[in-house]
């Protein structure tokens, strides 16, 4: 069956040929439709196979016309309307757009123009000197397009944020070393840590623009210039691009709100504060109840500062303006932050300094690179009060066969009991069992009595459908030896979708079974991510955010983790490792 991923993909094709072709107005709405039906918490397809039209139409941009397309393609596995954009526009749409200075438009302007469909055709007619020739372009155009072919070919994937983030910590870190920037963060996704991006955007505010552009340029570790002008620059770092805007400082706040987005949420924001007789901008926030309805709603270049300035130098005074308090960036995608603002119900969101212990992790024991003493030391050094060794139990899908007999896990509980009796904290014996395609975890009644800690997660059979996804995962949480359910989906970004499954119904069987969902931190998995770790909070289901540590560097990995947690709103009462020891022991038995 469809897969949210593969339904919004379609129309994010719809979007760029329908720009393409010179459609106006209908590009924004497929764009939206798209970005809600991919961040959807459960299984679209679900909806169409109940024939529940209605919950299909209640998804943010999904109207009567779209709906109607969703269920064309779940049931058919084609939209008549775009096989017809196809045959109108046969381009490689997405490769193509992905070469810089090519968007939509002049995709369908060269293949009118030259016949250009792929990237091998831009690259011949670039060569040729025959883009040039068409009106509106020119020599310099030509040599940009040619010059960034290859890098389009780099780039034909999103970036996981634990590629895109250090590289933005760097990036901050130079910028931040330069004697006039005086305030330097980034914006966009990275910002609001959604878990893969597509570049690096780095807001600046100084009153030196060009001497900061000059230093961003110069970089050591700057691989290849874009593009660069008095107020923004565009690198290559790696295979990355980083963008960077500088602004006044007095305006550092608005362009930090305005670029940190999501689109959705500034667009609901703006309409808030027009109901209250503002206007928001990346320039301020200006009062113009004293401003005529036409010139207030003025969008040129120099009348997008109308009315009078009251807030702007910093983003929580974007806020305060409206009444509103600061917006946590992991909340900005409208799913209801503006609302609990104004009901002063924002979460307190989870941080780093709240978790108390790491529930699922790795040694040499089966797949890991060290030992258990080696894993809990740096868990000591860390400051954790408690520690699970969670390795892998054998069964379907364990890398290598690399899993442990029961009689081998009986072993490596008197191991772990060992260490716990010599160290500072508290280690606690567990084990990762195997989900099955049934839903069975298949663990002896003795290991099971052996351990603290039973973590479940699916490993193989991964492209089941929705409906069987569902019933093996609550199969799963339902199991009264199992305590936390492992990486649910089974996902690897950029690499597999893994299973689509109800988030909701996941999180309801789990908050009844006392069940805790994982968000897996290793920043290839986020899995949960943040609008299933939403619903699960919803309905009341526990969380714990575990590393999946394999070697004590990537204890680290809780950063990711964190972040994931609280773009699913959640507080450090959700995640039960977080708990003082005695309540989390609770929990487990």
């Amino acid at each position: 069956m469809a897969t949210n991923a593969e339904i919004a993909g379609r129309f994010e094709e719809f979007a760029d040929l329908l720009e393409a072709d010179d459609v106006e107005y209908k590009p924004r709405a497929y764009r939206r439709a798209a970005e809600n039906v991919r961040a959807h918490p459960s299984p679209v397809a679900d909806y169409v196979a109940n024939g529940d039209r209605e919950t299909l139409e209640e998804i943010d941009g999904v109207g009567d016309a779209i709906a109607s397309k969703i269920v064309e393609y779940v049931e058919t596995g084609t939209i008549e309307e775009l096989e017809e954009l196809r045959a109108d526009l046969p381009i490689d749409i997405a490769d193509i757009t992905r070469v810089e200075g090519v968007g939509p438009k002049t995709a369908g302007k060269l293949y009118r123009e030259l016949g250009v469909e792929t990237l091998d055709d831009l690259e011949t007619a670039a060569d040729a000197g025959e883009i040039q020739a068409v009106k509106g372009f020119g020599p310099k155009t030509e040599e940009n397009i040619r010059d960034n072919l290859e890098f389009a070919r780099q780039i034909g994937q999103r970036y996981l944020l634990g590629e895109g983030r250090p590289l933005a910590d760097d990036v901050l870190a130079h910028l931040d070393s330069i004697e006039t920037v005086d305030r330097c963060e980034v914006a966009g996704s990275i910002r609001r840590w959604r878990e893969t991006i597509g570049d690096v955007d780095v807001l600046v505010g100084t009153e030196t623009g060009e001497e900061v552009v000059d230093a961003f340029v110069d970089w050591d570790s700057v691989d290849g210039e874009i593009e660069s002008g008095p107020t923004k620059a565009s690198v290559r770092v790696g295979e990355i691009r980083v963008d960077l805007r500088v602004v006044a400082p007095e305006e550092f706040g608005s362009a930090l709100q305005y670029f940190t987005g999501s689109k959705d949420h500034n667009v609901r924001l703006r309409n808030y504060a027009i109901d209250r007789e503002m206007k928001l901008n990346e320039y301020g926030a200006f009062d113009v109840s004293a401003v005529g309805d036409e010139e207030a709603g003025e969008e040129t270049d120099g009348r997008q500062r109308v009315g009078e300035r009251v807030a702007g130098p910093t983003e929580a005074g974007m806020y305060e303006a409206l009444g509103l308090p600061w917006i946590p960036p992991e909340l900005r995608e409208d799913r209801g932050e503006i609302d609990a603002a104004e009901a002063g119900e924002l979460p307190d969101l989870l941080t780093r300094e709240d978790v108390r212990g790491d529930l699922h992790t790795h040694t040499e024991w089966s797949d890991g690179n060290t030992t258990i003493e080696a894993m809990v030391a740096e868990a000591e050094r860390r400051g954790y009060d408690y520690y699970a060794v969670a390795d892998h139990a054998e069964g379907p899908g364990v890398v290598g066969g690399m899993g442990l007999s029961d009689t081998e896990i009986l072993e490596q509980v008197e191991a772990i009991r060992e260490v716990d009796a010599a160290s500072d904290i508290a280690v606690l014996a567990g084990i990762e069992a195997n989900v099955d395609a049934d839903g069975d975890i298949g663990l002896s009644s003795a290991v099971i009595d052996a351990l603290d800690v039973v973590v479940a997660s699916p490993h193989s059979a991964l492209d089941q459908d929705a409906e069987t996804a569902i019933e093996r995962l609550v199969c799963a949480v339902e199991n009264p030896a199992v305590d936390i359910l492992g990486h649910p989906s089974g996902r690897l970004l950029n690499e597999r979708s893994g299973l689509e499954f109800d988030a909701t119904a996941l999180a309801r069987a789990a908050a009844d079974h006392d069940t805790a969902l994982e968000i897996n931190s290793n920043p290839r998995r986020l899995d949960l991510w943040g609008s299933a770790v939403q619903a699960a909070i919803e309905e009341g289901a526990p969380i714990a955010v575990n590393t999946d540590a394999h070697q004590p560097s990537t204890l680290e990995y809780l950063r990711w983790g964190v972040h994931t947690a609280r773009r699913g709103w959640a507080e450090p009462a959700d995640v039960i490792n977080t708990w003082e020891l005695e309540e989390l022991r609770a929990f487990l038995e």
